[in-house]
């Protein structure tokens, strides 16, 4: 994708497949810009999360008492390891009633949203190049939404709301107010000593809801963004494989490290939404948690 004229360097190749189709139709400048809306992330995440949903609705509609086919099968795979999984860590069985089917969601939505990253890097875009600029936007689109930081805090910040409705309901507003100036210092009968550590103990509560928040969104964010830069310096091997006078060399290249990413990195975007619902799972049981 070039403009007329132009043929891009391997620089800028990259620089341009990292830029968000946004709602201000040009690249974003600042690090943090909440005016800024990536429209690529929100309409393939949503996208993706209504077919999940379409997904598992389906497989439950069609579910028998019989011998399961394939498809049912492989649903109640996933669905007996999800609610192992939060037996495990979460003993409250009212709260299973929500946690465990939302955490069967989350992780295939989240393993749909990574899956975006198996297609070739030129696809979509190509796509796009064309269709994009026809229709007023501008050229530029990413497919993964897990590679955009601002879908991966959405979900973790999510996952903090969700944690903090379940600590007032299960302890209670008294209880979860006492246990954030008493945990995990403990208190003292001194009213200077209980006061100093009320704060301590509140500093140190705070400062772990926000890394666990943070670690969370950017664990996920950090495997897929760098997922989906190797596969682009992999896709510029096949371009230097059309162009350049050892192309033969270069193809071949190009097709033995695609491969053997390809097969890697589909064991990643499993692990990877594996991982962010388990952490999903064990900060909800936290949440149930007395200290």
């Amino acid at each position: 994708m070039a403009a007329e004229g132009h043929t891009l360097t391997p620089g800028e190749y990259i620089r341009h497949h990292l830029v968000h189709l946004n709602n201000t139709g040009h690249k974003q400048e600042s690090i943090v810009d909440f005016s800024v809306i990536n429209l690529d992330s929100v309409v393939i995440s949503v996208l993706l999360g209504a077919f999940v949903c379409f997904l598992l609705w389906r497989a439950a509609r069609a579910a028998s008492a019989g011998v399961p086919g394939r498809f049912q099968a492989a649903v109640e795979i996933l669905v007996e390891m999800v609610d192992n999984q939060a037996k495990s860590v979460i003993h409250n069985a009212n709260s299973r009633k929500l946690i465990a089917p939302l955490a069967l969601t989350v992780f295939v939505w989240i393993f749909m949203m990574n899956f975006m990253d198996m297609l070739p890097v030129d696809a979509l875009p190509g796509l796009w190049h064309k269709a994009g600029p026809a229709l007023g936007f501008a050229d530029y689109l990413r497919v993964v939404p897990t590679a955009d930081l601002s879908t991966t805090l959405g979900m973790s910040v999510s996952v903090l709301l969700l944690c903090l409705f379940y600590n007032i309901k299960i302890k209670g507003l008294g209880g979860w107010t006492h246990e954030l100036v008493t945990a995990p210092f403990g208190t003292s009968k001194n009213p200077i000593a209980a006061l100093l550590l009320g704060v301590v103990n509140f500093s140190m509560q705070m400062i772990e809801f926000v890394a666990k928040t943070v670690s969370h969104g950017m664990r996920l964010f950090g495997n897929m963004f760098a997922g989906e830069l190797v596969f682009m310096l992999i896709a510029l091997l096949g371009g230097f494989a059309a162009f350049s006078l050892s192309g033969g060399l270069f193809f071949v290249g190009h097709v033995i490290a695609g491969t053997v990413w390809t097969i890697f990195h589909i064991l990643i975007i499993t692990l990877q939404a594996f991982i962010f619902m388990m952490l999903a799972l064990i900060y909800l049981g936290q949440a149930h948690d007395a200290h």
